[in-house]
């Protein structure tokens, strides 16, 4: 038996499996009614197909026309794939076929086998899909005789050269627990809250990544997004500084932010967040990195339209490829689902700075998971690709009643920035401090910031406030501030 992988045509999958399916074994794929195991097995035949391998789809439940039409729909090559058609025909119903002295599993059970023998000699497939292998408890006349003759028959097809994969429609009335002792992998489908996952929980010979994956059915096929894990993904590089490129803001941080660390960027909404976040990705444009901006509440355009406005040139920089602008409907998306496109981008495309624009945003895709560990699996994966992270958090309160966050995710912050508005002298002025640094001292003032069409700009050390945190400061030296 060789020890090379076989791929399952479904790339997120094999990531899953370390790698692909041990050729050679059997694979159960269990879930209830819609949950994708047809589709599932389609997709592994179809990936022998493309390869020029044999592949035997064995149906007991639908014909092979429907099975041919729903290949088709999925881009794939139905002549690729020979079908053994085991499926009750119309004709067994118009017959009243009946059964006075032996059980119809007795009669039936033995063509059934001579059958498939037939097709599995002459054809020497690499690859076999059963669908699905529950029909077969029909042909036994009671569940030991049953499990015998399964496991004989899985052992046939694998004593033949094959690599089988069959389904199973669990319920109370019908259990599969002793399909699952049979086979060497068990693969569980679902389908909840509006949400699919698949998870492995069997799998001989072979480590996998445990838990539960999202996954997604589309025309094309299925796609799986394995759940991320950060230690398993890791840059050696050396601390590097980046640069705001704004003198004073450099100075509140001492030189800037650094690589590989979380920055949160805090403040009430309208305050100059993304902005800021813009800002530093402005100046990765200048050194030749590229940035990429999710933004789960701001539409695209509004975004861009805004950035332009205050002299970032946004535009430019998309037409470079320094800067990505990325739309997200939380809603549609899975938490894994969304980290897989931050996968691409970073693994692919060689990203150096993402925000995330906001938290509340982001949460909103969790669909009633737990915010902090997604977004914690999240940040450390890119802290260990060397990826400098901004996280927009809005908070509610407009002026006094300081807080950093509302969603209890500060831990996670290496730097933490905060704006705030003020009100001086019947006016709604903002300001800009820090409030963390872990790599680094920095400064403890605040300051004046200001957003025009000109760009950002930050004042000097508004060492003349005090009560500034409240929102309502009391001025010590009137002609200092202006």
């Amino acid at each position: 038996m060789s020890d090379n992988r076989l791929s399952t045509g479904i790339a997120g999958l094999d990531e899953v499996l370390n790698g692909g399916c041990l050729p050679e074994r059997t694979y159960l794929v269990r879930g209830g009614p819609g949950t994708g195991k047809t589709t599932l097995g389609m997709q592994f035949l179809n990936a022998g197909a493309i390869q020029g391998e044999a592949v035997l789809l064995i149906t007991l439940a639908e014909t092979v026309t429907q099975l041919q039409k729903t290949i088709a729909r999925l881009g794939f090559d139905p002549q690729a794939i020979t079908f053994l058609d085991l499926s009750p025909s119309s004709e067994f119903f118009a017959q009243v076929q009946t059964y006075d002295i032996f059980s119809p599993a007795e009669v039936e059970r033995e063509p059934t086998a001579r059958r498939i023998v037939e097709q599995v000699e002459t054809l020497k497939p690499k690859r076999i899909f059963i669908d699905s292998m529950t029909q077969f408890r029909y042909l036994a006349n009671d569940t030991f005789q049953f499990r015998k003759q399964v496991l004989s028959f899985l052992r046939f097809l694998v004593e033949q050269g094959a690599t089988v994969l069959f389904t199973s429609e669990n319920s109370q009335e019908a259990p599969d627990d002793d399909l699952q002792f049979m086979s060497d992998g068990v693969f569980n489908l679902d389908f909840t809250r509006n949400e699919r996952t698949l998870c492995v929980s069997k799998l001989r010979g072979s480590s996998f990544q445990d838990g539960d994956h999202a996954l997604r059915l589309t025309s094309t096929g299925m796609r799986v997004f394995p759940r991320l894990i950060p230690t398993e993904y890791n840059r050696e590089l050396p601390i590097e500084i980046i640069s705001s490129g704004i003198p004073e803001l450099d100075e509140l941080l001492h030189g800037g932010i650094e690589r590989s660390t979380i920055t949160i960027i805090s403040g009430p909404s309208g305050v100059g967040k993304s902005t800021l976040a813009l800002q530093f990705m402005k100046e990765a444009a200048g050194r030749g990195e590229r940035s990429v901006i999710y933004t789960f509440e701001e539409r695209k355009e509004t975004l861009l339209r805004r950035a332009e406005g205050v002299n970032i040139a946004v535009g430019a920089m998309q037409a470079r490829g320094t800067l990505s602008v990325v739309q997200i409907e939380p809603l549609c998306y899975a938490p894994d689902e969304f980290a897989n496109l931050v996968r691409q981008e970073v693994e692919q495309q060689q990203v150096r700075v993402i925000a995330i624009d906001s938290v509340s945003g982001y949460r909103l895709s969790m669909r009633g998971a737990d915010l902090t560990t997604h977004l914690h699996a999240l940040c450390k994966y890119l802290q260990n690709m060397g990826v400098a992270v901004l996280l927009i958090n809005e908070v509610e309160s407009i002026t006094g009643d300081f807080r950093v966050t509302e969603v209890g995710i500060s831990y996670l912050a290496d730097t933490i920035v905060f704006l705030r508005y003020l009100e001086i002298k019947g006016e709604l002025r903002r300001v800009i401090g820090v409030l963390k640094k872990r790599l680094t001292d920095f400064e403890k003032t605040l300051r004046e910031f200001k957003i025009s069409r000109y760009g950002i700009k930050v004042g000097e050390p508004l060492t003349q406030l005090r009560g500034v945190l409240t929102g309502v400061p009391e001025l010590l030296k009137d002609e200092n501030i202006k």
